[in-house]
C-alpha cells in the first residue's frame, strides 16, 4: 500500500482585508485632524498580541478595534462631544464613551470624522492640571 503524501500547496496572498484597510484610512485621518497625537499599541494579550490601537493627545482620544464584522472607534470621552453628523451609531450608549461601527461597504463621513477628533483633543487639552491634582488627591 501506497501512503498518501500530503503536499502543502503554496497559499496564495490574502486579499487585502477591509477592516485592515478602513483601519489605515482612519489613522491617516486621525494624523491629519491631530498630528501631535500618539498611537500606541494597549491591552496586549494572547487572543490579540498585536493589541489595540489607542491613539491619545492629553488624555485618550480614541480606540481602533477589528472585530469580525466591524470596525469600531470607542471615544474615552465620546459622550461629551458634539456629534451633529451622527456618526456615534453604536448601540453602547453609556454615560462617557461612545462608538462608531464602521462594516463593510460603509462610508465615514471623514470632514465629521476629524472634527470629532479635534474636538475631543480638545477637551482633553481642556483639563486643567489643578483638576487632575485634585482629582488624584481625592483618591488618597
Amino acid at each position: 500500500m501506497k501512503k498518501a503524501v500530503k503536499t502543502t500547496a503554496p497559499k496564495k496572498a490574502a486579499p487585502k482585508d477591509w477592516r485592515r484597510q478602513t483601519l489605515a484610512r482612519v489613522r491617516d485621518l486621525i494624523r491629519e485632524a491631530a498630528p501631535e497625537a500618539l498611537e500606541e499599541a494597549k491591552w496586549k494579550k494572547p487572543t490579540n498580541p498585536a493589541g489595540v490601537p489607542t491613539w491619545s493627545q492629553d488624555g485618550v482620544i480614541c480606540t481602533g478595534e477589528i472585530y469580525k464584522d466591524k470596525i469600531k472607534l470607542t471615544f474615552a470621552r465620546g459622550a461629551a462631544l458634539k456629534d451633529p453628523a451622527g456618526l456615534f451609531n453604536a448601540a453602547d450608549a453609556g454615560a462617557t464613551r461612545r462608538a462608531i461601527d464602521i462594516r463593510e461597504g460603509d462610508k465615514l463621513n471623514e470632514k465629521a470624522f476629524k472634527a470629532l477628533i479635534r474636538e475631543a483633543v480638545a477637551k482633553n487639552s481642556a483639563k486643567t492640571p489643578a483638576k487632575k491634582v485634585a482629582k488624584k488627591a481625592k483618591r488618597a
